[in-house]
């Protein structure tokens, strides 16, 4: 009988086991549902009756009232204690300090007409050395930074209220001139050889052309002029010939409003030029970015005024 009773007894135990192997099998070989992205991966609640905080009694069933802790009473806090910092307090950060120069008007990458003045007033006291394009960029950044250095600011680049109140002190108001002018570079000051006659003035330094009578300048234009394996020549030359609608024989391009003055070098408009400035080169001619500008000069020049072309 006892032996009998050992034997069940192992028997039931061995059983028991198996049945516990086989249940952990069943678990691991299941495919655990992977979160949506973006899903919590807190554990879903736990269903009816089910305490997820306790653990279970060896052999399963309900945990006996025993084992519910009894929650212990708070202590009062003596009266006139500071409490305590939470750990999860959030503290609030720093109150910024004013910039000094106050607050900022412009900046790098800006544009508009406020820019434009901005060059343009600067350009009066000589920290701008180019015409107003309404887009503040790097030089107009470093130029900025020369005023604010001389005038004892903090050299920042930006253009804040007392920059901006110092520069509207010791400049005046733009001219319409000045604020659009003629040209992107400043005009150069015509060559002597300019000076008498109908002219078209060219200089490479400012990459401006100036239509001149008579010592005046009736109009100026941007020009960009040949690579330097196709250079443009210098030197005084005349208008020997006219074609409203040229097409270069050479190169297969148009040459719209060429006007002819050194062997098939001349006078053009570009549309490569309008498009892409001064990152292109002609093959020796003068390119003029602007259309209205050349057609108007077209219209005026004649065979045989006077072309210098000057550095």
């Amino acid at each position: 009988m006892i032996r009998t009773g050992r034997t069940g007894r192992g028997y039931a135990l061995r059983g028991a086991a198996a049945v516990a192997v086989v249940a952990l099998a069943a678990v691991t070989a299941g495919c655990k549902e992977q979160p949506a992205a973006g899903a919590s991966a807190a554990p879903s609640a736990p269903a009816s009756g089910d305490s997820p905080t306790d653990d279970a009694k060896p052999g399963g069933g309900t945990p006996s009232p025993s084992a519910t802790a009894t929650p212990t009473a708070t202590p009062k806090e003596p009266a006139g204690a500071s409490p305590e910092p939470s750990a999860s307090r959030t503290t609030s950060a720093p109150t910024p300090t004013a910039d000094p120069q106050g607050t900022v008007l412009m900046a790098s990458g800006a544009q508009g007409e406020q820019v434009r003045e901005l060059q343009a007033r600067l350009r009066q006291i000589g920290h701008f050395d180019r015409s107003p394009t309404g887009y503040y960029g790097t030089v107009t950044v470093a130029a900025v930074q020369s005023f604010q250095g001389k005038r004892g600011l903090s050299r920042t680049g930006r253009t804040d209220t007392v920059t901006w109140r110092k520069l509207l002190g010791m400049t005046r108001k733009p001219t319409a001139t000045e604020l659009n002018p003629p040209t992107t570079r400043p005009v150069a000051k015509p060559d002597k050889r300019c000076l008498e006659g109908r002219v078209l003035c060219i200089s490479k330094n400012s990459r401006t052309l100036s239509w001149v009578i008579d010592g005046k300048v009736v109009s100026s234009m941007d020009v960009r002029f040949g690579s330097q394996y196709t250079p443009t020549r210098e030197g005084t030359f005349s208008v020997y010939w006219k074609s409203r609608h040229h097409v270069s024989s050479i190169y297969h391009t148009a040459m719209p409003y060429a006007m002819f003055f050194s062997g098939g070098q001349a006078v053009h408009y570009s549309s490569d030029f309008a498009a892409r400035g001064y990152d292109g080169a002609s093959h020796g001619c003068v390119n003029v970015r602007d259309e209205g500008k050349i057609a108007a000069l077209f219209a005026q020049v004649r065979t045989g005024d006077k072309v210098v072309v000057y550095k």
